[in-house]
C-alpha cells in the first residue's frame, strides 16, 4: 500500500528507504497538532501547567453515627502537603466542546458535579470528559436547596441522581455537593444512605471578576477546593474562567490535582 502511494506521488524512486523510515519515526515522536509543551499557550497560559505529584488514594476518615452508620465528612479543603488545588464545576449547563479540548490538551484534572434536570438529555458531553479522566459526581436530581427538607425528600434527590449517573454514565459517585452549599444533619444521613463518602464544598470560587474566598486567607493554599461556578451572566466563557483560575494557581506556585485521588 505504501509503495502504491509513493508511486502515485512520483517519489517512489527518489527517497531512500532509510530516509523514509527516519521520517516515519520522527512523525511518531512529533505528532501533528500542538504538543503538551505548546498547548498551554492556546489556552491563555504563559507557562505549562506543572504535573501533579503521584499520590495514592487515601480517603479521609468518616465520622461514625450513633446508630453505627458512617456519616460523610464535609470538606472545603483537603489537608495535604502537596502543592495542589482542585477544580470543581457544578450543574452541567455549559457544554462547550472546546472545554473538552482544553481538558484533553492540558491533561487537566477536573471534577463535575452534575444535576440531572440541568444536564438534560445531553450526558454525552460529560461522557467525553469522563473518558479523559474527569470525575463525575452528584449534585442532586433537581437542584433543590436541601437544608430543612424531610429525610425522604433529601434521599430522593441524592439517591435519584446516584441512580441516574449510574444508568447514563456507568459511574458510582462517592462525592456529593449540595446545591448552594445548603445542607443539614438530615443531609448527612440521606447522603450516607445513598453511598456518599464525602460532601464537598469549596473554599474559593471563581466569579466573573476574580476568585473570592468563603473564609480564611484571601489567596490560594495547597489543598483548596475551587468552584468554577456556572456563568449566570454574559461574562467570560467556561474556558476563559478556567484559564483565569489556572493563572492564579500558577502565580501561587501551585498546580491542579485530581480531587478523587485525595478523597
Amino acid at each position: 500500500m505504501l509503495a502504491s502511494v509513493l508511486l502515485l506521488t512520483g517519489c517512489a524512486q527518489s527517497v531512500d528507504p532509510i530516509e523514509r523510515l527516519g521520517r516515519k519515526a520522527a512523525e511518531e515522536v512529533h505528532p501533528h497538532g500542538p504538543g503538551p509543551d505548546q498547548a498551554y499557550r492556546r489556552w491563555g497560559l504563559t507557562e505549562p501547567l506543572a504535573r501533579p505529584p503521584l499520590h495514592p488514594a487515601d480517603p479521609l476518615a468518616l465520622s461514625p453515627q450513633a446508630g453505627g452508620r458512617a456519616l460523610p465528612r464535609v470538606v472545603d479543603h483537603v489537608p495535604t502537603h502537596d502543592r495542589v488545588v482542585f477544580l470543581t464545576y457544578d450543574d452541567g449547563a455549559e457544554k462547550d466542546p472546546r472545554f473538552v479540548d482544553m481538558v484533553r490538551e492540558l491533561r487537566l484534572p477536573v471534577s463535575m458535579f452534575l444535576t440531572d434536570s440541568i444536564v438534560g438529555p445531553d450526558y454525552g458531553h460529560f461522557a467525553r470528559l469522563h473518558g479523559l479522566g474527569a470525575g463525575i459526581q452528584n449534585h442532586t436530581l433537581d437542584h433543590r436547596a436541601l437544608s430543612g427538607l424531610p429525610y425522604a425528600g433529601q434521599r430522593a434527590e441524592i439517591c435519584g441522581q446516584q441512580n441516574r449517573l449510574r444508568s447514563r454514565l456507568g459511574v458510582h459517585p462517592r462525592l456529593f455537593r449540595p446545591p448552594y452549599g445548603s445542607y443539614d444533619p438530615t443531609t448527612l444521613r440521606a447522603a450516607a444512605h445513598c453511598g456518599i463518602a464525602t460532601i464537598v464544598l469549596w473554599r474559593a470560587a471563581m466569579t466573573p471578576a476574580d476568585l473570592v474566598y468563603t473564609h480564611g486567607e484571601h489567596h490560594l493554599r495547597p489543598g483548596d477546593i475551587i468552584l468554577v461556578g456556572p456563568d449566570e451572566t454574559t461574562g467570560p466563557s467556561l474556558r476563559e474562567r478556567t484559564a483565569q483560575v489556572l493563572r492564579r494557581v500558577q502565580q501561587r506556585g501551585l498546580t491542579v490535582g485530581r480531587l478523587e485521588d485525595y478523597l
